[in-house]
């Protein structure tokens, strides 16, 4: 199946036929859609990116992408065991470092250690000494908790046990801000344009990696892009969005149905 990438843009933000210019491009997608993967190749190449920060990999897999690997893609990909990670196929996520040869390669995902961690030290903890600037050491107001806790329920296929969703937002926020810091090591190291690879939900400006850009350097330039489908589009505010034709997929909560 051909998966086409529509120029469809929103009044919400300027037309992508402008080059995005800001410091760091964040670029949202759903993660099975191949043609989102695209989106950011295309966005890395004309943005000119000299780093790339990839919600998908560890800082640890980051630094197996040596420049003699990026024009190989099987090398690449067992380099950075990408099959056992649990992404979708390599093929469609080869053509953002392809597109940006040169760029560094940066990891902001999580270790699960750290995650499990932040379920008995809490996210502060787990995230290190500079976890107030990012504003980690703050609660989230009470309606935006109630919010947030909903979003997770639903997300789970309302399958959570009610303890489990305030632990479930606060590892949110820890990814967001860990996507945030790998922005800004990157962009100190490289001087930018950064392009910041991730899922809408971390890119979202009204609760994801903006927030944290915006309090921990509230002087970087950003950009941010959402990619929906058609009949799907990406919730928290985006500079811009663009609409891709929705790919064949099973109902994720079909087997919580069936009783």
């Amino acid at each position: 199946m051909k998966h086409l990438l529509l120029a469809l843009v929103f009044a919400a933000g300027p037309a992508l036929a402008e080059t995005p210019v800001a410091q760091i491009v964040i670029s949202g997608e759903i993660h099975d859609n191949p043609a989102h993967q695209q989106g950011h190749a295309d966005l890395a190449r004309a943005i000119g990116a000299k780093a790339l920060v990839f919600e998908m990999l560890s800082q640890a897999q980051a630094d197996l992408a040596t420049p003699d690997l990026i024009g190989d893609r099987e090398r690449l990909q067992t380099a950075l065991g990408w099959n056992a990670s649990g992404w979708p196929d390599f093929v469609a996520y080869y053509p953002i470092f392809a597109a940006a040869p040169d760029a560094r390669i940066y990891g902001a995902a999580v270790p699960r250690e750290a995650a499990r961690a932040a379920f008995s030290d809490g996210i502060a903890a787990t995230f290190g000494p500079d976890a107030a600037a990012f504003g980690l050491t703050e609660p989230l107001p009470d309606n935006e908790q109630v919010l947030r806790e909903a979003d997770q329920l639903a997300a789970h296929c309302n399958a959570l046990p009610a303890e489990m969703l305030p632990i479930m937002v606060s590892i949110q926020r820890l990814r967001d801000a860990s996507l945030a810091r790998a922005a800004l090591t990157a962009l100190q190291d490289t001087g930018g344009p950064v392009l910041v690879v991730t899922g809408n939900g971390h890119a979202r400006r009204d609760r994801g990696i903006p927030v944290y850009l915006a309090k921990a350097a509230p002087d970087v330039t950003i950009h941010v892009r959402g990619q929906g489908e058609f009949g799907r589009l990406p919730r928290g505010g985006f500079d811009a969005t663009t609409l891709a034709a929705p790919v064949d997929r099973d109902d994720p909560c079909a087997a919580f149905d069936q009783g």
